[in-house]
C-alpha cells in the first residue's frame, strides 16, 4: 500500500540523521554572501551579510542596469537582404535523420531556428527513440574546444589537397610492397559506408577493415555467429513477454542499445495485465531499479546461476555448482516454462559462453521474444580482431592505419601496447570529428564532420533504413569519411550522389528519394532467412565448461564494470550537459566512483558523511587488478551485491577537454579482454577525501506524506482504489467539524473559471517512467538551462528546471509497526537493519506543479510570479528581485536562484561563455541573469507557438497537438501533456482516471501536474 511504506533518498535519512533533519528544513542550505554579491564565486561562499544589506544590493543592481540600459550597446548585426527561400525567421524547421556515432544510435527528429540545431527529438514514425546522450549531442556540434577544424601533418595545417596527394603516394607505395594498411572504426551501421570500404579494399587489396567498439558487446554477436550463422545481435520484442529475467543485462540502458518503449508497452496496468520481469545483478541497475523482483547476486554466482537454469529448462546437467538463489532460480525456471514462448532470458555479461547458454535457454522456450531474424546491427566490435591488430602492430606487420572517431589510446585496456606500437606504422591517418588522444599520436589528422553536418545512412535493424542529412551548414573545414574513401580509390563521384544511387538501386525498390528523406527513414523487406544452427549440444555443455571453469577461478572482491546512462562509453565526455546531468541512481555527477555494497563499506570502513549543506563526501580505495592499480572515490550503495563492487567506463577522459570536464577515473585499463566481469580484485582503502556533487539529499521531499503511492498489479485489478482504509490511491483526509471528509472538499481559496480557454495539464505515469532522464536534457536544451559546475551542484545550486527523484522505500518503518503486523523477530530485523542491502526503487520525475493555489504567488512581494488562466504558474523575470520567498513556501523544492551570472562568465566556462555554444540556444527563451528566480514554464513558448500556427491557419488546436519537451522526448510515453479543457485530449482522461493523484495533496494546492500510481507485478495476480 501506498502509505505503509517508508520512503528515503539517501543512508543518511534511513538512519533519521541530524544532519537530514537540518537539510529538509532549509531549502538554501547557505546565507546569502551579499558582501561580495557582485564578486566572484570562489570568494563568495565564505562570506555573509544581512537580508537588508542584500536588499540594498538588490536596489544598486537594478539601478545600475537601469542606467546602462540608457546607452545601447553597438552590435555587428547583418539583416536578410535576400531571405533564403527555406528559412522564415522566428519559425523552427524540423529535418529527419539518424545519429551513430559508433556508441548511440537513434532516428532523430532536429530543431532548427535560422539554420541553426537547437534540439533533438525521437522520430517515433520510425520507432525512434532518444537517451540523455542522444538529446545532449546537438550540443557537441557547437564543441569548439575539442572539434578539429583543419586538416593537419604533424601538427601543421595544410590543404585538402596536399593531404590527398601525400596519403595516397603513401597508401600506392605500400600496395606495391603488399604491407598491410587497416581502416579501424567503430560500429557505423551504414550499408553504403559497408558498400565503399569494400570499394577501397578492392583497390588496395592489401587493406582490411576492423571494428573496435570501446565498449563491446562482441560476445554476444560472437554467439550469434556461432548458434545462427550471422554475426548481429538478437533483437527482443519485450512487448511480446510475460516473464523476462535478466542476468546482468541492463536493457532499460545500454544493453544492446536499449528496449525500454517495448518494455513498457508491455507493462500497461489498464489491460490487466502485466510482464513479470525478474533482475539477477550485482550494480543497481537502472533495469534492476524497474523490476518487479530484483535478485542481488554477485557475477560469478550469476554465471552458476545461469548455468543451472539452462539445467531446470532444459533437463540437462552442464557444469555448474550450487549458489545461494538456487530456491530462487527453481521458482523462476517455473516462471519461465510457464510463459513458454512468451519467455525470454537476457545476459549482459560480454563472454561468448554466457551468450550460447542464453541463447540455447531461449531456443529451449521457443521464445518468441527473441527476434534472430530482425537482428541488431548497433555492436558489429570483434574483441579478438582487434587484439590481433596490436599483435600484429607490435611485430611490425602493419604498414599504415587509418582510423575514424575512435580513440584506443584512450579505451583500451592495453593502451600504452598500442601507443607503443603505433610508432611502428609507417602511414598514420586520424579521420576524426573530435581531436583525442589517438588523434595527437597520428601524422595525420583530418577533420570529419558532425553527424548533424552530415549525409548518410543507417540500418539499425534488417527493416528499417534511415536516412541522414545536414541540418546546418559545415562549421569547420571538414570533410566526411565517405567523401575521403571515395577519392583516395580515383572516384570523382560526390557522397551525396553515392549515397543518392546506392539507395534508390538497393533500397527504396521504386519509391521516391524525397518521401524517404522528408522522413528519414524507409521500411524493407526483411531479406535474411535463418540459417539451422550451427551449435550442436555437445558444443553448449562444452561452452558451459569453460562458462563455469571462469568463473570458479573467482576470488577476493568481483568488479562489475558498467556504462552510465549520462556519459556512456565516454565519447561526449566534454559535453556539459551530460556531465552534470545527476545519475539516475546515485543522484551524482561530475564523476564516477566505485560503488560498494553498505556490508563491505562497513567492513573495509568506507563512508559518504553528508554536510550541513547537502555536500557529500568520500572515501579513496586502491583497486588493484592483474597488476593494475587504479584510486577511485568510494560511493556506499544500497543494493550493491556484497562482494562485488561496480565502476563506470567513459570517465578520467584529459586530452583536448576543458579543464571543468577533466573528472573522474578512467576504467578502461581494467577492462581487460573487453569483459564487463572482473575477478581477483583487491579494494583498499587509501587516504584522501572525495567531495561528490550530489544531488541525494538536496532539495528532498522524502518523509512527506503520499509523495509516492505504489500497488500491485492484484491490488489494482481487485481493491478500490478510493476505498478509506485498504484503497491503494486514498485521497487525502482532514477533520471537519469534527468529521474526517475529504480534503479537496475544504477550500480556504475562492475558485476561478477555469472552464473558458485552454487548462494545461502534465501527467506523469509512474510505471512507464524507467529513470533515464531524457526529458531532464530536453528541458536543458529547450528552456536554455544553465549548467554551473561542480562545485555549485555540491552546495545545492544545480538549475534542472526539472529532475528525477529517485526514492528507496523499506516496508516497515519502526519496530512498534512491525509488532503491529505481527513479523517475527528475524524479519522484524530484515526489515528494519537490512532492507538497505536491497531496497525498492521508485523514480518520480519533479517540476513546477503550476499549482492553481499556488503557495509561491501570494507571498512574492513584487507580484513576479502569478497565475495564468490556462493554467500556468508564470515568472515575471524583470520583475523578481530575487527575494526567495517564493521558494521557501514551495513544498515541492522545485525553484531555482540565479547565484551568478551564468552567461558571459568565464567562473562558468560552459556553453554560455564562447560564440560556439551559444548557437544552441533557443531564441524563444531568454536567458536569465543574476538575481532571480527560474523554474519550469510547461513549455509556455511552444503552447503559445501551438496557439498562435492554429489562429494563423484558422482552424482550433487539434486533439494532443500541444506538447512540451519533456513530453515530446519521453520514449516510453509515461508524459503526457495537453489541455484538459479538451475532453478528447489524453490528458482529459488520464486527470480522472483511477490511478490519478496530486503529491502532497493534503495541502490543497491543486496541482496541474497529475502523477498516476505506480504499479508492480509482485506476481501474485
Amino acid at each position: 500500500m501506498a502509505s505503509n511504506k517508508k520512503y528515503w533518498k539517501s543512508v543518511e535519512e534511513l538512519k533519521d540523521s541530524s544532519i537530514v533533519e537540518t537539510l529538509s528544513k532549509n531549502e538554501f542550505v547557505e546565507e546569502i554572501p551579499t558582501d561580495k554579491f557582485l564578486g566572484d564565486k570562489e570568494t563568495l561562499e565564505n562570506t555573509s551579510t544581512s537580508r537588508r544589506d542584500f536588499l540594498k544590493y538588490v536596489g544598486f543592481t537594478t539601478a545600475a542596469a537601469s542606467l546602462a540600459a540608457c546607452e545601447g550597446p553597438v552590435r555587428k548585426s547583418i539583416p536578410y537582404v535576400v531571405k533564403p527561400d527555406d528559412i522564415i525567421a522566428g519559425v523552427a524547421d524540423w529535418y529527419a535523420t539518424s545519429m551513430a556515432d559508433g556508441f548511440d544510435f537513434a532516428n532523430v527528429l532536429v530543431k532548427t531556428r535560422e539554420g541553426r540545431p537547437i534540439q533533438i527529438m525521437p522520430n517515433k514514425e520510425a520507432n525512434g527513440t532518444t537517451s540523455a546522450r542522444v538529446q545532449a549531442a546537438v550540443l557537441s556540434l557547437y564543441d569548439e574546444k575539442l572539434r578539429l577544424k583543419e586538416p593537419t601533418k604533424s601538427g601543421e595545417i595544410i590543404s585538402w589537397a596536399d593531404a590527398d596527394l601525400a596519403i595516397s603516394s603513401k597508401l600506392n607505395e605500400l600496395k606495391e610492397s603488399n604491407k598491410p594498411v587497416v581502416i579501424l572504426t567503430g560500429t557505423m551501421a551504414s550499408p553504403s559506408t559497408a558498400k565503399i570500404v569494400e570499394e577501397f579494399i578492392a583497390a588496395y587489396p592489401n587493406a582490411k577493415h576492423v571494428i573496435y567498439d570501446a565498449v563491446s558487446e562482441s560476445g554476444a554477436v560472437d554467439a550469434m555467429m556461432a548458434m545462427y550463422g550471422k554475426r548481429a545481435l538478437p533483437n527482443y520484442h519485450l512487448d511480446k513477454a510475460k516473464t523476462i529475467v535478466s542476468f546482468g543485462a541492463d536493457f532499460l540502458g545500454d544493453f544492446h542499445g536499449g528496449f525500454e518503449k517495448s518494455f513498457i508497452a508491455g507493462r500497461k496496468p489498464e489491460t490487466g495485465k502485466m510482464s513479470y520481469h525478474v533482475q539477477l545483478e550485482s550494480n543497481m541497475s537502472l533495469t534492476g531499479a524497474n523490476a518487479d523482483k530484483r535478485i542481488v547476486v554477485k557475477p560469478s554466482h550469476q554465471i552458476f546461476a545461469l548455468l543451472n537454469l539452462y539445467n531446470a529448462i532444459t533437463g540437462n546437467s552442464v557444469a555448474s555448482k550450487v549458489t545461494p538463489i538456487d530456491d530462487e532460480i527453481k521458482e523462476i525456471a517455473k516462471e519461465l516454462k510457464k510463459a513458454g514462448s512468451a519467455g525470454v532470458v537476457l545476459t549482459g555479461i560480454n563472454d561468448k559462453n554466457a551468450q550460447l547458454i542464453t541463447l540455447a535457454i531461449n531456443k529451449a522456450l521457443n521464445s518468441e521474444v527473441m527476434d534472430v531474424t530482425n537482428t541488431l546491427n548497433i555492436r558489429q566490435g570483434n574483441d579478438a580482431e582487434v587484439a590481433q591488430l596490436v599483435s600484429d602492430m607490435k611485430a611490425g606487420k602493419i604498414g599504415g592505419i587509418i582510423s575514424y572517431n575512435v580513440d584506443p589510446i584512450y579505451s583500451l585496456p592495453n593502451a600504452s601496447d598500442f601507443s607503443e606500437a603505433l610508432k611502428n606504422v609507417s602511414l598514420k591517418v586520424a579521420l576524426s570529428t573530435e581531436n583525442n588522444d589517438t588523434v595527437n599520436a597520428m601524422e595525420f589528422a583530418l577533420p570529419t564532420p558532425h553527424f548533424l553536418e552530415s549525409w548518410g545512412d543507417t540500418q539499425f535493424d534488417e527493416v528499417t533504413y534511415g536516412l541522414s542529412q545536414p541540418t546546418i551548414q559545415p562549421l569547420f573545414n571538414t570533410r566526411q569519411i565517405q567523401e575521403t574513401l571515395l577519392k583516395w580509390t580515383g572516384s570523382t563521384t560526390t557522397y551525396y550522389d553515392y549515397l543518392k544511387t546506392y539507395a534508390t538501386d538497393n533500397i527504396l525498390g521504386g519509391s521516391s528519394w524525397n518521401t524517404a528523406l522528408h522522413n528519414g527513414f524507409f521500411k524493407k523487406e526483411l531479406g535474411f532467412e535463418i540459417i539451422e544452427e550451427f551449435e550442436s549440444s555437445t558444443s553448449i555443455s562444452d561452452a558451459a565448461n569453460q562458462l563455469a571453469s571462469s568463473a570458479k577461478k573467482a576470488s577476493g572482491f568481483e568488479l562489475n564494470l558498467y556504462t552510465k546512462t549520462g556519459l556512456g562509453d565516454g565519447k561526449q565526455a566534454n559535453n556539459p550537459w551530460l556531465q552534470e546531468f545527476p545519475d539516475p541512481i546515485t543522484r551524482a555527477s561530475w564523476d564516477n566512483y566505485l560503488t560498494i555494497s553498505m556490508s563491505d563499506a562497513r567492513d573495509l570502513g568506507f563512508t559518504n558523511p553528508v554536510k550541513d549543506n547537502g555536500a557529500i563526501d568520500g572515501d579513496y580505495a586502491k583497486i588493484t587488478l592483474n597488476g593494475k592499480e587504479v584510486t577511485v572515490p568510494v560511493m556506499v550503495q544500497p543494493g550493491q551485491a556484497p562482494g562485488s563492487v561496480g565502476l563506470a567506463l567513459g570517465y578520467g577522459r584529459t586530452f583536448g577537454l576543458k579543464e571543468e570536464m577533466q573528472v573522474g577515473v578512467n576504467a578502461y585499463p581494467l577492462y581487460a579482454n573487453a569483459n564487463n566481469i572482473q575477478y581477483n580484485v583487491t579494494v583498499e582503502k587509501v587516504s584522501g577525501t572525495h567531495q561528490f556533487a550530489c544531488t541525494q539529499v538536496q532539495k528532498t521531499i522524502a518523509g512527506r506524506h503520499d509523495i509516492l503511492k505504489v500497488a500491485s498489479l492484484k491490488e489494482y485489478n481487485t481493491v478500490e482504489p478510493k476505498d478509506h482504509h485498504h484503497g491503494w490511491n486514498k485521497p487525502a483526509y482532514v477533520s471537519y467539524d469534527h468529521q474526517e471528509v475529504e480534503a479537496n472538499k475544504i477550500d480556504l481559496w475562492d475558485e476561478h473559471n477555469r472552464e473558458i480557454g485552454h487548462h494545461f495539464n502534465l501527467s506523469i505515469d509512474l510505471t512507464s517512467c524507467t529513470g533515464c532522464g531524457a526529458c531532464v536534457v530536453a528541458c536543458h536544451a529547450e528552456n536554455n538551462v544553465p549548467v554551473v559546475g561542480k562545485k555549485e551542484v555540491r552546495v545545492g545550486r544545480d538549475m534542472h528546471w526539472l529532475r528525477i527523484d529517485r526514492y528507496y522505500s523499506s516496508d516497515v518503518e519502526t519496530r512498534e509497526e512491525a509488532k503491529e503486523l505481527g513479523l517475527s523477530i528475524s524479519k522484524t530485523y530484515k526489515g528494519l537493519e537490512t532492507e538497505a542491502e536491497n531496497p525498492e526503487v521508485t523514480f518520480q520525475p519533479m517540476m513546477c506543479q503550476h499549482c492553481n493555489h499556488a503557495p509561491c504567488e501570494t507571498v512574492c512581494p513584487v507580484a513576479a510570479t502569478t497565475h495564468g488562466r490556462q493554467g500556468q504558474n508564470q515568472m515575471t523575470y524583470n520583475r523578481c528581485v530575487g527575494t526567495r520567498y517564493c521558494a521557501n513556501n514551495c513544498p515541492y523544492r522545485v525553484r531555482r536562484f540565479n547565484w551568478f551570472e551564468y552567461s558571459n562568465n568565464n567562473q562558468f566556462d560552459f556553453n554560455m561563455n564562447n560564440e560556439y555554444g551559444k548557437m544552441v540556444l533557443n531564441p524563444d527563451v531568454v536567458v536569465r541573469g543574476r538575481g532571480v528566480m527560474e523554474k519550469c514554464s510547461m513549455c509556455i513558448q511552444l503552447t503559445q507557438a501551438t496557439i498562435l500556427k492554429a489562429k494563423k491557419e484558422g482552424r482550433a488546436v487539434n486533439t494532443d497537438e500541444f506538447e512540451t519537451a519533456c513530453s515530446s522526448a519521453c520514449t516510453t510515453g509515461a508524459l503526457v501533456f495537453g489541455d484538459v479543457n479538451n475532453k478528447e485530449d489524453k490528458v482529459a482522461a488520464l486527470a480522472v482516471d483511477k490511478r490519478a493523484y496530486n503529491v502532497l495533496d493534503y495541502l490543497q494546492t491543486k496541482p496541474n501536474v497529475i502523477y498516476q500510481v505506480k504499479i508492480k507485478n509482485t506476481n501474485e495476480a
